[in-house]
């Protein structure tokens, strides 16, 4: 069973102490029992999913802000990075830049962005995008939901915001469920998947 890094373990005892984001104010952490292993702080959580714990690739297909359409296939054989968002979303707002920073980073590296805007339609979302200097792609799900639902079947979306990270199999290989409290600690994931390969 594969348990964080060191590097990510200090990472998220850092996010955890600065965070605080729990519903009575006040800091918990909990180490979570069972096939996935990760830290949980209050409305913050990091699951990294262990290869054999993974669950088939997800099937997916929409269309982005600009109209056109992606699917998984799109995307097989690389590391994705998948942020399921929306415009009025604080958190969203706060991670955004955060985001920007790992994409920018790793779009060299066989690594892809995809946002799943799960509530505005496109020119709310491209409106969000300028304004918040975002450059990758964002599928609009708030007519069907068909994106959301494929990737709810394999793992849990708990909240908005939530950052998935698919291995090159287009399975989930991590979560971050809730405000992404670093890029280091998106980074590290996306490290992690790159690595299996290497």
């Amino acid at each position: 069973m594969r348990r964080p890094t060191p590097f990510i373990a200090a990472l998220l005892l850092t996010a955890i102490a600065l965070t605080g984001c729990t519903s009575n104010d006040t800091l918990a952490e909990q180490y979570r029992d069972g096939n996935e292993k990760g830290y949980i702080a209050g409305d913050f959580q990091v699951v990294e999913i262990p290869t054999a714990d993974r669950g088939e690739p997800v099937v997916f297909e929409g269309v982005t802000e600009t109209g056109e359409t992606v699917s998984s296939d799109d995307y097989r054989g690389g590391v994705l990075v998948v942020n399921f968002w929306y415009a009025a979303c604080g958190p969203c707002i706060v991670e955004a830049p955060l985001l920007e920073e790992v994409w920018q980073e790793y779009q060299d590296q066989g690594v892809a962005f995809l946002g799943v805007n799960t509530y505005d339609q496109p020119a709310t979302a491209l409106s969000f995008a300028r304004d918040n200097n975002v450059t990758y792609p964002s599928v609009i799900d708030v007519n069907d939901g068909r994106v959301k639902l494929a990737f709810a079947q394999v793992t849990p979306i708990q909240a908005t915001p939530t950052t998935l990270v698919l291995d090159r199999d287009g399975r989930v290989a991590a979560r971050v469920i809730g405000q992404l409290a670093s890029a280091s600690i998106l980074s590290t994931l996306v490290d992690d998947a790159l690595a299996e390969y290497s």
